[in-house]
């Protein structure tokens, strides 16, 4: 701990909590020609069945690695961030039931468990040392937890993988068949095998691969993960410099220090990236679809229950690192408040789900799921909110002191990109700008 760091300490010794700065040591090692590649297959739509979305469609640099939406639209959608909408041609079954989160940090070591409910997570007992949705299914091969996150999104009808009968991709999809030949990762890897471009890149980066291996998922997929850690590595913000030896501004450290200290927000957001990466039932306002199989009619999300079963677990969510929160909203896991501040005198105030506004950015989205049906509902209501423990409340003062801390934790060099966007992509096919 740095001098103005350890002085702030000083004259507050309940801050107890307040991190080390982040060094290299808390990031693993990259490869470079790994990471330009990665950068390639993130920004390509030949990864989705219909060839007309990317990761960036939903995780732009634009938007803060989000897209700037309550709840996105992938697969049928036209355009990009808040103006996105569908056309006239594929038509989303469902809204994406969960806000899409940022891309920061996600090569740090710690980050060991990804999505809302934590349902991808390292788990060495597994063969392939990570547990997912696809339980024994799962191929070894993906170098990390980032790794296996980043190739979900592929067999979602509604994000990547299009509907039924749509493309091959799809059509596997929907027969279940996702891992060993003619699967859906079997069938994307050998649309990008089919590249010569993208075929003497891997060969840069494997010798396996250059000495005649079949280019395989889990190598497109190690790329990008290789990539989204490197891009959107996050650790020289205002207050990293703080935590290296700088002056914070007055407001943001009158903000630092009810954020460690009376305010208990880093009973939670505790560590160098502002998570405990647990599980937390907040009393957030739900909206959309939910989380639910095709086969279900509820419209109920209920978080981290539905990959534990635990009746403590009921409507809790993993604690988001707040890296560059000022610039990710909507904020929630439903994107439920348009504004920080919103969220902020919500957050965790049970009771607040009563007067809550229905303010959003959703894309008109006809003949699907209602999307109020659970707050529209007095019991669903009333269960989201029993199952939270209420936090302080957070005085007007407070929260512009709590936001200028918050504001502190934005990096202008990460929300640049290293990489930043590729002029074109192997494919051929458009880039998102």
């Amino acid at each position: 701990m740095r001098r103005f760091a350890a002085l702030l300490l000083a004259a507050s010794p309940a801050l107890a909590e307040v991190p080390a700065p982040v060094t290299d040591a808390d990031y693993g090692a990259l490869n470079m020609a790994e990471v330009r590649l990665g950068q390639l297959l993130f920004y390509d739509p030949i990864l989705s069945g219909n060839r007309n979305v990317s990761c960036a469609t939903c995780h732009h640099p634009r938007f803060g690695t989000s897209d700037g939406l309550s709840l996105g639209l992938g697969e049928g959608g036209i355009g990009l961030g808040p103006d996105r909408h569908i056309g006239t041609e594929n038509i989303p079954e469902l809204r994406i039931p969960r806000n899409s989160p940022a891309l920061f940090n996600l090569g740090a070591a710690e980050f060991t468990r990804l999505f809302h409910d934590g349902r991808i997570e390292a788990d060495p007992a597994r063969p392939a040392g990570i547990r997912t949705p696809m339980d024994d299914e799962m191929v070894t091969g993906f170098a990390s937890v980032l790794s296996a996150q980043t190739m979900f999104p592929v067999l979602s009808a509604d994000e990547m993988a299009g509907h039924y009968s749509e493309n091959d991709v799809s059509k596997a999809v929907r027969s279940g068949r996702i891992t060993g030949p003619g699967g859906a990762w079997d069938i994307i890897a050998a649309r990008v095998a089919a590249i010569p471009e993208y075929r003497a890149q891997f060969g840069s980066v494997s010798a396996e691969i250059a000495a005649g291996r079949a280019i395989a998922f889990t190598d497109i997929s190690n790329a990008i993960a290789a990539f989204v850690a490197y891009e959107w590595r996050s650790d020289t913000s205002p207050f990293d410099a703080f935590l290296r030896g700088a002056a914070l501004a007055p407001e943001a450290a009158a903000g630092l220090r009810l954020f460690y200290g009376e305010a208990g927000c880093a009973n939670c957001h505790s560590g160098p990236f502002q998570t405990d990466q647990s599980f937390h039932a907040t009393a957030e306002a739900q909206l959309g679809p939910g989380k639910a199989e095709r086969f279900e009619s509820h419209s109920r999300d209920e978080g981290r229950f539905r990959v534990t079963g635990r009746p403590e677990d009921l409507f809790a969510f993993r604690t988001p690192s707040l890296r560059n929160v000022a610039v990710t909203g909507p904020w929630g896991h439903a994107g439920a408040h348009l504004t920080l501040s919103d969220f902020l005198a919500s957050h965790g105030q049970p009771a607040a789900l009563a007067s809550y506004r229905r303010t959003v950015l959703l894309p008109d989205l006809p003949d699907t799921k209602p999307d109020w049906a659970i707050l529209d509902n007095p019991e669903e209501t009333a269960a989201i909110a029993a199952a939270a423990a209420p936090l302080r409340p957070l005085s007007a003062e407070e929260t512009g002191s709590i936001l200028a801390f918050l504001d502190s934790l934005t990096d202008p060099t990460a929300l640049g990109g290293r990489l930043g966007i590729p002029g074109s992509v192997p494919s051929g096919l458009p880039v998102e700008r």
